[in-house]
């Protein structure tokens, strides 16, 4: 399956959906996406998981990478679409207490400040 990263912009929140396999070889790809929202402060970052079907050790080493990279640079990062192997993971290795989940779209927009007086 291959990887990838579709972004688009809702208001204040940059919206990730990444689908896919998400190993060793397509960390970079996630990485950089990240780094450019950032660099052009996008810092609310929403990251929509429900196409990811597989992360292996370097996929969640890089979860918590730029989860940590956002919120470094004064950002946000939330996450919806959670597929059950993937919630386990996150479940596993603790991640699950890091990341702010929320049950769809709409809900996790009306949670980022930003959001609730839109321009």
């Amino acid at each position: 399956m291959n990887f990838s990263v579709n972004i688009r912009q809702q208001g204040q929140v940059a919206l990730v959906e990444v689908s896919g396999h998400l190993t060793f070889f397509e960390v970079g790809a996630l990485r950089d996406s990240i780094q450019s929202l950032v660099l052009e402060q996008r810092k609310n970052i929403l990251l929509n998981l429900s196409g990811l079907m597989y992360l292996d050790s370097s996929g969640i080493g890089e979860l918590a990478r730029i989860y940590v990279a956002v919120v470094k640079q004064g950002g946000v990062m939330k996450v919806i679409g959670l597929t059950p192997k993937v919630e386990e993971v996150l479940k596993i290795t603790h991640l699950s207490q890091v990341f702010q989940e929320f049950p769809d779209e709409q809900s996790a927009l009306n949670s980022f400040p930003s959001a609730q007086n839109p321009i």
